[in-house]
């Protein structure tokens, strides 16, 4: 079992603590935050140091780490967060749910946060610091580049490739064998069938108010 330090007091850190401590053999010994975010010592019952002091606390020789943070930026405030992690010589850990169906051979990326119901088809790569939140399906001969946040109920179809820094929304379907370039941002529900472009944002058609009331409908 091998004790470590997340990084974040925030949603993300409280679902890894609990992920973490249920679902794998490590062990969350502490948090740590930037000077400047630290105002408590405790969270969730155990101590919160700085990520400037956190060496003292917690050696790299002793914990390795876990940085918990969204897609803020696309993907760029957690990766500067992963790289200074790692600077610091930490060993960034990976979360794999025991209820995801992993079937790649491929070695999976460094601080990964895979969740529930995730569908991992053979020959699937996923790099580091990637999020697949839950109930997503990665077709067969995929590619997920670093530092990318996948939400729920994504369809990444067999042979696509996805670029660094993205940031795909829920319910979002990918066509086979296309390419999602770097810092592409999709929006919740699109259907994408062709490549993208570099730091394109890609919306769907949303959903308008019809002109009767539901209590003029007869169902």
């Amino acid at each position: 079992m091998a004790k470590i330090v997340v990084f974040g007091t925030g949603d993300i850190a409280r679902l890894a603590h609990y992920y973490f401590q249920r679902d794998s053999p490590h062990d969350v010994v502490a948090f740590t935050v930037d000077r400047e975010y630290a105002k408590e010592s405790v969270f969730l019952g155990l101590p919160v140091v700085t990520f400037e002091t956190v060496k003292q606390h917690y050696p790299p020789s002793e914990c390795k780490m876990f940085i918990a943070l969204s897609y803020a930026n696309m993907n760029k405030l957690r990766a500067s967060k992963y790289f200074e992690a790692k600077g610091m010589g930490y060993e960034l850990v990976s979360y794999v749910s025991s209820r995801c169906t992993f079937l790649t051979d491929s070695p999976l990326g460094d601080n990964c946060f895979i969740l529930e119901d995730n569908t991992i088809q053979p020959f699937v790569q996923i790099g580091s610091n990637v999020t697949l939140w839950s109930g997503n399906h990665i077709g067969h001969d995929s590619t997920i580049e670093d530092h990318c946040f996948l939400a729920s109920q994504i369809v990444v179809s067999g042979r696509v490739r996805v670029g660094p820094y993205c940031f795909i929304g829920v319910n979002v379907t990918l066509r086979n064998s296309i390419t999602i370039a770097p810092r592409t941002l999709l929006g919740a529900g699109a259907i994408v069938m062709k490549d993208t472009v570099e730091n394109g944002v890609y919306l769907p058609q949303r959903t308008e108010l019809f002109h009767k009331k539901s209590s003029e409908i007869t169902l």
